[in-house]
């Protein structure tokens, strides 16, 4: 089993916000999968469904970015899922808009959300993907990653989100080795 947990807050008024990458990437890959977040469950909207003969659960937390460890962890915890087979999908305003990152473990480094996943595991070891959302200096943090996508970075986007859903199906084909995973190839 592999768990694929997209960060966000719920809401209408945080949809297609940059906080919201996590959400939206990981939309992309249950609409392709043909999943829907149809049941409730791990303080979270759950889709599952199956990659070859793995099962895949994919989780959006909705305690709120900055709780997202109440979910992540629940989810972990109950399933007795071995750490190795998480993926967590996120924001990084540390990378240019776009960029994307595949990592084994780490530090949560600027992210409130990822440092409540963190101190909830109690563990930095488990895999993440950061896509880059770039910072505008002119605009106070907050009022950045909760604003929308500019129309520019949401057609940039699109074809980001085709290949996040390329690097998550490699994740799930390699059983989550991560190092398997040469991003520069989707």
């Amino acid at each position: 089993m592999i768990v694929i947990v997209g960060l966000g807050n719920p809401g209408k008024e945080y949809e297609n916000t940059y906080h919201n990458m996590g959400y939206m990437c990981v939309d992309a890959f249950a609409s392709k999968c043909g999943a829907s977040f149809s049941k409730t469950k791990y303080h979270g909207m759950y889709a599952e469904t199956f990659i070859g003969d793995e099962k895949v659960i994919v989780l959006k937390p909705t305690t709120y970015m900055n709780l997202s460890g109440v979910s992540v962890s629940e989810c972990v915890n109950k399933l007795k899922l071995p750490l190795d087979k998480l993926l967590v999908v996120y924001d990084d305003i540390d990378l240019p808009f776009g960029a994307i990152r595949i990592r084994k473990s780490g530090s949560a480094g600027t992210h409130n959300g990822m440092r409540n996943i963190v101190e909830l595991l109690g563990s930095e070891k488990f895999s993440r993907l950061r896509i880059g959302i770039g910072r505008d200096e002119r605009k106070d943090l907050k009022d950045f990653v909760l604003g929308k996508v500019s129309k520019e970075n949401m057609t940039l986007l699109e074809n980001e989100k085709q290949k996040i859903v390329k690097i998550i199906d490699a994740f799930i084909s390699f059983k989550g080795d991560v190092e398997r995973i040469d991003i520069n190839n989707y």
